[in-house]
């Protein structure tokens, strides 16, 4: 397969529901919208043994309607990234790692289009508040066991063939 190029692991996490004011920068997910690394705007810890971190995550907002037994909810569910906690080596980043990120932030839609699914339905009852914390947690739970397979398979955007299949599989699980 030829030599591994990347000696250095990629990062990704999760912010949950809401964040400060000095990090309020987002980029909203799109499927016209590819990240560069101009979005990447935190400075790389120093001795960083990631090559780039992707910050993103999913936040949503409802309101409630109703009787006691019957709610309904209208809900917005978003994906984002945030600039300010995202960054990049530039010395160790190519094409490949930049949609290796990419797809972390492919990979946050998806699981907020889980979450918007779920929502539509779920029957809420007078515990509706709850009830939706609850389906969060468990979409932030299998997002987070989702992304760690996406980097053990792909080592981190390393095995090339993975990343390939990846490069693939996360689209047409977008398009469906």
């Amino acid at each position: 397969m030829g030599t591994v190029k990347y000696i250095f692991a990629f990062g990704f996490f999760v912010l949950m529901g809401f964040h400060s004011e000095q990090d309020s920068e987002t980029i909203s997910w799109n499927a016209d919208k590819r990240l560069s690394w101009s979005d990447f705007k935190e400075k790389a810890p120093q001795n960083a043994g990631a090559a780039a971190t992707t910050a993103s995550g999913i936040t949503y907002q409802f309101s409630t309607s109703g009787t006691r037994d019957n709610m309904e909810i209208d809900f917005e569910i978003s994906t984002h990234f945030y600039p300010n906690k995202s960054w990049y080596q530039p010395e160790l980043c190519d094409d490949v790692i930049l949609g290796h990120e990419q797809l972390h932030f492919d990979i946050s839609e998806l699981y907020a289009r889980k979450m918007r699914k779920r929502l539509a339905n779920t029957k809420f009852t007078q515990n509706v508040k709850t009830e939706v914390k609850s389906i969060y947690r468990e979409i932030l739970r299998e997002l987070d066991d989702f992304q760690n397979t996406y980097d053990d398979e792909t080592n981190f955007s390393r095995n090339l063939e993975q990343q390939l299949i990846w490069n693939e599989k996360i689209p047409n699980m977008l398009n469906n």
